[in-house]
């Protein structure tokens, strides 16, 4: 018997496994499901990596970090309804960060892999691995860190600045590159898209006590078979076997070697921090919602767990899920938790992935993908004040440039340029652009960094609503002192690419850093050249 907070009640401990335990696996499971699917798929597709460093690298590091997470979630949460006297509590939702994924295979595997390429390096895809490897255990890092100093972090950026740059990634590279692919395969898309505003947005929920997710994946995948985009591939030749994860210290450490850190920091360590206040957010739901865990250390776990992830092999980071309040609502404890580190310790151990993504497209699951690029994007307008939209859509639009000019490279390599014989990208090039109007030379700027651009932008946007000038004009001069680093703005023009060039340069040589500070000069003087407006008037 366990002693309740209240000296003349007794309650029973919390049960090992529940009801709603079994409701809330499904529902978490599904969720992370999915991303192996993307991960898979973007591995495959967009990268190229072959099926052996997949299957037999980055899977089994995928399943080491989630299982290490889940089983300590589980247990805190346990400890927690000890401490309590409690039968409720649940553990906090745990998996594969899906804004991390996206940026780390589109901002740093690819362009790693495509200057590998340029440069003649025997093996691209290793390259590519091991730069996502220093991402992936550079995020870890921070994250863990991070976490003793979270809350002044918080209270130092403004919210809009934090969670519009994070819904310029979910925008664009998340969702919008997903709507082209429902657009695309209509049957499949425009279908599963429906059963999923059904469920999150519509208030509903299908009888039998089915998941949302589960009726959208089960459709999208009979769907899919009906009109031909399943089965993926090849049917698996192999059976099922064993894949131990492997320490890829000696990868990550040539990985560190070739100055990839410093290459991408400027994806890694915006990411690591929206990664860390993101998984603080979480925590403050779960309080809300009646389960109050210790911040520390639930969000150094979440940093060991990417950590752990990048020594075995995963590229991936994990974080604290949205969702607590509604895994709680459904009667999930603890157990869900288990369950989920367990069923994917199988899954990516034992190469049954090969078979799921064979009979599983990534067009059942891309509506809950959706799902979860629009809800990224809604919070950077619902969690911050009102006053603050403008500054929100302004930290909105480099991220949606970025994938703009993502869009456009691609184009241009589908051209020919970059390839063997083909034409290089050039100035040349950019002025051909620019004669019909489009800024080439400013989206390559605004491409190089623009976590980085987005963040500041959107702070100083708020400091100039809140009429808090000199704090704007401070912002202005962060952009400057950063531009000056090549961490924003800074690119370089390669055979096929245009990439993020560090080099430290003296204020006067940068043209963005001289913007950045005429722009402070106008911010710091608002003091004295403005004077309030009047409503009403122009």
């Amino acid at each position: 018997m366990t002693r309740c907070q209240h000296p003349f009640r007794w309650v029973p401990p919390m049960r090992s496994l529940v009801r709603g335990d079994i409701d809330g696996f499904f529902g978490l499971a599904l969720d992370n499901l999915v991303q192996l699917i993307l991960i898979n798929s973007l591995c495959r597709y967009v990268l190229g990596f072959p099926e052996e460093l997949i299957y037999g690298r980055i899977l089994p590091g995928v399943a080491v970090s989630l299982l290490l997470g889940n089983l300590f979630y589980a247990w805190q949460a346990r400890r927690l309804a000890r401490a309590e006297g409690r039968t409720d509590v649940c553990a906090l939702p745990y998996g594969i960060n899906t804004a991390s994924l996206f940026a780390y295979v589109f901002l740093v595997m690819l362009p790693a892999k495509l200057l590998a390429e340029a440069a003649g390096a025997a093996d691209p895809s290793r390259v590519a691995w091991q730069a996502g490897l220093v991402a992936c255990m550079g995020s870890g890092l921070i994250e863990f860190l991070g976490s003793f100093v979270a809350d002044r972090l918080r209270r130092f950026t403004p919210r809009a600045a934090l969670l519009s740059t994070l819904a310029g990634i979910a925008i664009s590279f998340i969702t919008l590159s997903f709507f082209l692919r429902a657009y695309a395969r209509p049957v499949v898309g425009l279908a599963t898209f429906g059963i999923v505003l059904l469920t999150y947005f519509g208030g509903v929920k299908f009888r039998w006590g089915l998941p949302g997710g589960l009726v959208a994946v089960g459709v999208g995948v009979a769907l899919a078979f009906a009109t031909g985009i399943a089965p993926v591939g090849e049917a698996p030749s192999g059976g099922l076997g064993f894949y131990p994860p492997k320490l890829a210290l000696s990868d990550l450490l040539e990985g560190l070697s070739g100055g990839v850190l410093i290459a991408y920091l400027g994806v890694i360590l915006p990411m690591g921090l929206f990664n860390l206040l993101g998984s603080l957010q979480n925590i403050e739901s779960a309080e809300a919602g009646g389960d109050t865990f210790p911040a520390a250390p639930s969000l150094a776990m979440n940093g060991v767990g990417s950590m752990v992830a990048a020594l075995f092999g995963s590229c991936f980071p994990t974080t604290i899920y949205i969702g607590h309040p509604g895994w709680k609502a459904m009667g999930a404890r603890s157990a869900y938790s288990v369950l989920n580190g367990a069923f994917f310790t199988v899954i990516c151990l034992t190469g049954l992935m090969t078979h799921v993504v064979y009979a599983v497209p990534v067009d059942a699951g891309m509506a809950i993908v959706l799902w979860i690029g629009i809800v990224i994007t809604a919070q950077a307008f619902s969690a911050t004040p009102r006053s603050h939209a403008p500054a929100v859509v302004i930290g909105l639009l480099p991220g949606i440039a970025a994938w703009a000019t993502m869009l456009i490279k691609t184009a241009l390599r589908v051209a020919g340029y970059g390839s063997q014989g083909g034409p290089s990208f050039s100035e040349q090039m950019i002025t051909a652009f620019q004669a019909s109007d489009v800024w080439l030379a400013g989206a390559f700027a605004i491409d190089s960094g623009f976590i980085f651009t987005s963040m500041i932008l959107a702070a100083l946007t708020v400091c100039i609503i809140e009429k808090r000038f000199r704090q704007a004009g401070g912002w202005a001069l962060v952009a400057a002192l950063i531009s000056c680093t090549g961490l924003m703005h800074g690119y370089v023009l390669t055979k096929g690419d245009a990439v993020l060039h560090l080099s430290l340069q003296a204020p006067w040589n940068n043209s963005w850093a001289i913007g950045y500070l005429a722009l402070a000069a106008v911010l710091f003087g608002a003091r004295w050249l403005t004077v309030p407006a009047v409503s009403g008037r122009d």
